[in-house]
């Protein structure tokens, strides 16, 4: 689940304000009986937990008293996890959920604090809490159980509320004298100064008005790996990050991006770094990529049955079709488990976050990136446009076969990786190029999930000879992927021409 929290500092002497305000018509405000609530987290020794944003803890008195919060792009917004298990011994899911953080460093006790709670809920008229304000007086123990600092804080959760819920409750505590801004959890807030570091994954940052091209490369580097470790959890959890989107497919694109990166500014990094992990990229990315096909081929499998509904695929042969997949997924999802799980993973991880940090750079990446990257997105670019001698966009055969078009597919993703790298210094004409690389992609895109969907159809069925039915019904989800083939082909070239228009080229050499 999706927490979501505003926190306010007050004084020891604040007075709570009256909340009832706030409710909607009809709701109220019910005070809950106190709470004492003692929480023990765990963290390495320099703290990497706690300077990246997550947090592994055991409160007792809760059920289940193990959970994880792990940091998202918005402030106040944490992803929770909780699991049950002994004091001492967190679970291992939960431990392996802050891999990338603590990259193989050991847990330990880290902090305790003890927390007086009183919790108010705000209700509607029919009872349900739409948010909850917690009046919190915190304590930090030492190993001994001795007080070592105290303060107050108020929290307010949002729960069945909306956001603006949030905002009058704000109004109302800060009119009262309450003071909100940065959000800081409790156990960092305890473990003082040396929590508050800068985390040892280094985040993008803005580029300065003259770049030098070892600077776009390295904010293109931090980018991809920050996109790609952000979706290491999720992976785990097996959890969506939006309505037709998953984890495996965003931590999927990182590694393509960032090999992608990694070709197209060969120039720009010392070959001995960028080779090996360039390697290692794609291990992972052929570990993801089973998981991430049979997702796209379960979602097409049902779209496409039901793209008629004047003529629908019998549902019991795409129920079958869908059990066989199902049990392909579960393969290649223990498979994805296993390789987080791996040594070899866990090393990726550590050089990735040194990559972030500093990639190794040639001479040449000192030099204007205006001057640079022109000539360096311009190889992928040839590569992509090139003619029937080197199986280029120009030239693909409306009668070719599946995998040269394919080939064509992945030309143009490296060629819209390198533009909308390129964007932040070039501008408006590479974001032109990229967002018409876009097109190109989507479309290639679609003709190869259609083409792969077509041969697992017939391959599927083709493991029942003696189902007749399955067999009819599965060659015409066949022929109607077929249908998404030719339709792809066919709006091929328009597509290119607009892609490949002077005017979106010209700053190309």
């Amino acid at each position: 689940m999706v927490e979501e929290e505003r926190k306010y500092a007050v004084p020891d002497d604040f007075v709570l304000p009256d909340l009832s305000g706030v409710a909607p018509a009809g709701g109220t405000v019910v005070a809950a009986a106190p709470v004492t609530l003692v929480a023990g987290y765990l963290d390495t020794a320099d703290l990497r937990l706690a300077r990246s944003g997550a947090s592994l803890r055991h409160r007792a008195g809760d059920e289940p008293p193990w959970t994880v919060k792990l940091p998202t792009d918005s402030p106040g917004l944490r992803h929770e996890i909780s699991r049950p298990g002994p004091a001492g011994d967190p679970p291992a899911e939960l431990a392996g959920l802050v891999t990338v953080f603590a990259r193989g460093a050991p847990l330990a006790p880290a902090v305790t604090v003890r927390t007086e709670r009183h919790a108010y809920e705000v209700r509607d008229a029919d009872g349900r809490v739409l948010a909850e304000l917690v009046d919190d007086r915190v304590t930090v123990l030492d190993p001994a159980g001795r007080s070592t600092d105290a303060f107050r804080e108020l929290e307010v959760e949002r729960k069945g509320g909306d956001r603006a819920l949030l905002d009058r409750i704000g109004a109302v505590l800060t009119g009262a004298g309450a003071r909100g801004g940065e959000f800081v959890p409790k156990h960092v807030r305890a473990l003082g100064e040396a929590a508050r570091g800068e985390p040892d994954l280094v985040p993008p940052a803005e580029l300065p008005a003259k770049p030098t091209a070892g600077a776009v490369v390295t904010e293109a580097i931090r980018d991809d790996v920050a996109r790609l470790l952000a979706h290491d959890p999720l992976v785990r959890l097996r959890a969506p990050v939006g309505d037709d989107d998953t984890a495996v497919h965003q931590m999927r694109v990182g590694c393509r991006r960032l090999r992608s990166d990694l070709r197209t500014f060969r120039p720009l990094l010392r070959p001995g770094w960028a080779r090996p992990l360039r390697a290692e990229l794609k291990w992972l990315a052929e570990v993801l990529g089973p998981a991430r096909d049979v997702e796209v081929l379960r979602d097409r499998l049902r779209r496409t049955a039901a793209a008629d509904p004047t003529c629908p695929v019998d549902p019991a042969a795409v129920d079958r079709l869908d059990a066989a997949l199902a049990g392909r997924q579960e393969t290649a999802l223990a498979a994805v488990d296993e390789a987080l799980r791996s040594p070899r993973y866990l090393a990726l991880v550590d050089a990735l976050v040194l990559a972030a940090r500093a990639p190794r750079l040639t001479r040449r990446a000192d030099r204007p990136a205006r001057r640079v990257l022109p000539r360096l997105v311009a190889r992928p670019w040839r590569k992509l446009a090139g003619g029937a001698a080197d199986g280029g966009a120009a030239a693909l055969d409306p009668l070719g076969p599946d995998e040269r078009w394919h080939a064509v597919r992945k030309r143009a993703k490296q060629a819209r990786y390198a533009a909308g790298a390129a964007t932040p210094v070039v501008g408006r004409d590479a974001r032109r190029l990229a967002k018409a690389l876009a097109r190109i992609q989507d479309l290639l895109g679609e003709h190869q999930d259609a083409a792969v969907a077509a041969r697992t159809w017939a391959e599927l069925a083709g493991q029942h000879p003696d189902d007749h039915r399955l067999a009819v019904e599965a060659g015409r989800l066949l022929e109607r992927e077929r249908q998404t083939v030719r339709r792809a082909r066919a709006e091929f070239p328009t597509a290119w021409r607009r892609a490949s228009r002077r005017r979106r080229t010209r700053w190309l050499p």
